[in-house]
């Protein structure tokens, strides 16, 4: 039977999960732009990248991050430029196309972004290491394996409102995006959203 602390955790975990922040931005951004489908596929994407987040965590490595800055900038570096890259590729005109790029992107390149843009945000990582240990009760056994449960329900919390906000801004995107002219204007604010992202990496 579930705990308190567990339906307790879960109820948080939705609410952050709806925050406004890099990842939710990024998957309403490219849903809008791609569609539903497009942006169940990044959500999945998001949300594996928590797995490596949860893991670091877990294992310490979270800790070393925010012991040593330079390995904790190196990464945020990675980020935006992956951020940054992101956002030429949208401004490029070959992009604009209804036939290119910026209308279909294929499944297996949507995933690798969500991964890569969660995995090469370290805050999200010092964030569990913030929050997590909040949730964990020492007589419940291993911390570690508490860890990895509880990041495993915030992972599921954050697949439900991800699935939710990729379904509303794919039908959004649906209904403004019906010509050339409306793609080639999403695809310019989606380049100043990255660009905006991978500034804020470092704020």
């Amino acid at each position: 039977m579930l705990n308190t602390n567990i339906i307790f955790f879960f109820g948080v975990s939705l609410l952050l999960a709806l925050m406004p922040g890099p990842d939710n931005i990024f998957l309403v951004t490219q849903s809008t732009i791609q569609g539903k489908k497009s942006g169940l596929i990044l959500a999945a994407g998001l949300c594996s990248g928590l797995l490596f987040h949860t893991a670091a965590v877990a294992l310490g490595v979270s800790a070393v991050l925010k012991t040593y800055p330079l390995a904790f900038t190196l990464i945020k570096l990675s980020g935006a430029s992956y951020l940054l890259y992101l956002a030429w590729k949208s401004f490029r005109p070959s992009s604009h196309s209804s036939s290119g790029e910026g209308k279909h992107i294929e499944a297996s390149k949507l995933f690798s972004r969500g991964v890569i843009m969660n995995i090469t945000n370290p805050k999200v990582s010092i964030f569990f290491l913030a929050f997590l240990p909040q949730f964990v009760v020492p007589s419940d056994g291993a911390v570690s394996w508490q860890m990895i449960k509880l990041g495993l329900i915030f992972i599921l919390a954050t697949a439900i409102i991800f699935s939710i906000l990729s379904a509303i801004a794919g039908a959004i995107g649906k209904r403004i995006l019906n010509s050339n002219k409306s793609l080639r204007l999403m695809n310019k604010v989606g380049g100043v959203v990255f660009v905006l992202l991978a500034v804020k990496l470092f704020i």
